[in-house]
């Protein structure tokens, strides 16, 4: 994808951007792993840049477990004692709290509504949205 555009919040120069840019941005999740994840991720981003979280990424599917949700609903408090101080994620006790506590939530998203797939899905009619910046640059409402 070497003459692909790059959006201009990407820092060019930057190998992890660029590659989520191109790889992964704006593109559509169906996985329900995946799904908790990115959502897990753009909670640790809080206060915080996408890009220190990409280049963390890593270490939290490395401490979280691949984001399985049935592990991670299960991790108890020593395991956040121990994501804590492992050094592969950002230190914040209650972000780490969060995506356990989210997973539970999660869970009981899947119950109720099948998967997550289905629960985030249905909230925008099973389809994508595309927004074009273009349309907004000459809006005077």
């Amino acid at each position: 994808m070497q003459n692909q555009k790059i959006c201009g919040w990407v820092k060019e120069g930057d190998e992890v951007y660029v590659k989520y840019h191109n790889e992964e941005w704006g593109k559509p999740l169906h996985n329900d792993n995946e799904l908790f994840e990115l959502f897990s991720l753009e909670t640790q981003s809080a206060g915080l840049s996408w890009l220190t979280i990409l280049k963390k990424r890593g270490g939290y599917r490395e401490a979280f477990d691949g984001f399985a949700l049935d592990e991670v609903a299960n991790f108890s408090r020593s395991d956040v004692e121990n994501i804590f101080s492992s050094g592969l994620v950002i230190k914040s006790k209650p972000k780490i709290e969060a995506i356990i506590h989210n997973a539970k939530l999660f869970l009981e998203l899947q119950k109720e509504f099948g998967s997550l797939d289905n629960y985030f899905w249905s909230k925008v009619n099973y389809k994508t949205i595309v927004n074009n910046i273009e349309n907004y640059k000459n809006r005077t409402d």
